[in-house]
């Protein structure tokens, strides 16, 4: 008989991804909560929680596994529910000592060297940063997902400013994610710091993500993507698949992986860890922990092995090896892009359907997803970095990373937006 695969914001894209996996007849998908009721600018984690409950309730056949790739709180909910409607999946504890910023740090260097110089501030009370730290740094809050209100400062001033555009929107997410914190019995230092920011010394090099899983406390890698930044700047504009380096640093990536996701206790789960590597210094920093795979890498993992990193997250759920395949795809290299604009503006003209249709028709190795909203400001989308907006993501399978990035200035030109800063805020 077909599984029941609840699936936590399950959105068309995904679906159309999922639909796509091998077996994918013998697995019935279910959303389990719209999309746009978890990522809103409002988290109300227990009215969430009782809205999932309620739909598992009542569905009328087996319950025999609940997954979720998005970041908190579908991140929270996911271990919750597995344990409350018996299903497969982490606990919550290790998934919170990976999200919590500080609390992972403190298991990091338990078993690795390779991070930050870090330090625990409150943005409600503290000013400047904790006297062992030298400048530049990053300050961010201790949750927080796709770098938002995550600041790169380099003085006291930088520092003030920043803490105090951290203290008026942290409660976003801070609030909802002590929620959390409550439900575990987590060391004094981590209690009630949802709402506090994690400091760290700056690194810097080449962004590398390690994908993997983990079950009965084995940790499997099966990929290493690249994410690589505008010029001068820490917004990304793609990620590619596979990242370009040497198999050396592949091992010490993959060998750090496995020491810090076992200290955490992780398991039964997909994961992700990001990196930093300095080519010049040959040194390598975790930038942070996931406890989940990264579902904008699936159309990449669907291109280049010919499956999605979504398959080992339902055969985990299942309790079935994820033996997921390699290098089986149609590319040699995917990408997914993130074209942005730096400044403000009020959205006047988005590329229409047809004209989205017209380029992947052009393109038949692109699918084309526009975020930006016409008649909005770009200050009003969620889930931004703190230095640009996203405009639309591309994603777009080569057999080179010369077609790869010839391929994508083609969509872009074929993608118009304009912008008005003329108009006062708010009107």
């Amino acid at each position: 008989m077909a599984k029941n695969i609840f699936v936590l914001g399950l959105d068309d894209l995904n679906a159309e991804t999922l639909r796509a996996l091998p077996h994918a007849e013998d697995y019935r998908f279910h959303r389990l909560l719209a999309k746009e009721e978890l990522l809103t600018d409002e988290i109300r984690l227990p009215e969430l929680l009782a809205a999932a409950e309620r739909q598992l309730y009542h569905f009328d056949d087996t319950i025999d596994a609940i997954v979720g790739y998005w970041d908190f709180p579908v991140s929270s909910l996911v271990p919750i529910l597995c344990e409350r409607f018996g299903t497969t999946g982490p606990s919550l504890e290790s998934v919170v000592k990976c999200e919590h910023k500080y609390w992972s740090r403190l298991e990091q260097q338990k078993v690795i060297a390779e991070h930050p110089a870090f330090g625990l501030i409150d943005p409600k009370t503290d000013t400047r940063p904790p006297e062992e730290l030298s400048y530049p740094m990053w300050i961010k809050p201790v949750k927080s997902t796709s770098s938002a209100l995550a600041f790169r400062v380099r003085n006291d001033h930088e520092f003030a400013s920043a803490v105090e555009t951290i203290s008026e929107g942290i409660d976003w997410m801070g609030a909802p994610f002590e929620q959390v914190l409550e439900h575990l019995h987590p060391p004094p230092e981590i209690a009630g710091s949802g709402r506090y920011c994690l400091v760290e010394e700056d690194v810097s090099g080449e962004q590398l993500t390690v994908e993997g899983y983990v079950q009965g406390d084995k940790v499997h890698i099966y990929g290493i993507v690249a994410s690589i930044n505008y010029p001068d700047t820490s917004s990304f504009l793609r990620y590619e698949y596979p990242a370009a380096i040497p198999p050396h640093v592949a091992g010490r990536l993959e060998e750090v992986t496995r020491r810090v996701i076992i200290q955490s206790g992780l398991d039964n789960s997909t994961l992700n860890i990001e990196f930093f590597w300095d080519p010049a210094k040959d040194t390598i920093n975790v930038l942070e922990v996931n406890p989940r795979h990264s579902q904008s890498h699936a159309r990449l993992f669907q291109m280049v092995d010919g499956v999605s990193n979504h398959y080992p997250m339902v055969r985990l759920a299942l309790n079935r090896d994820p033996d997921l395949p390699h290098r089986q795809g149609e590319h040699a290299v995917a990408a997914k892009w993130f074209l942005r604009r730096f400044a403000d503006g009020l959205t006047t003209r988005v590329p229409t359907h047809d004209e989205i249709a017209h380029v992947q028709w052009e393109n038949p190795d692109a699918t084309v997803r526009v975020i930006a909203h016409e008649g909005r400001w770009l200050s009003d989308l969620t889930h931004q970095d703190s230095y640009s907006y996203e405009l639309a993501q591309i994603f777009i399978g080569a057999q080179s990373q010369e077609e790869l990035i010839a391929k994508y200035e083609r969509c872009v030109e074929a993608l118009p937006f304009k912008f008005d800063t003329s108009p006062p805020r708010g009107e």
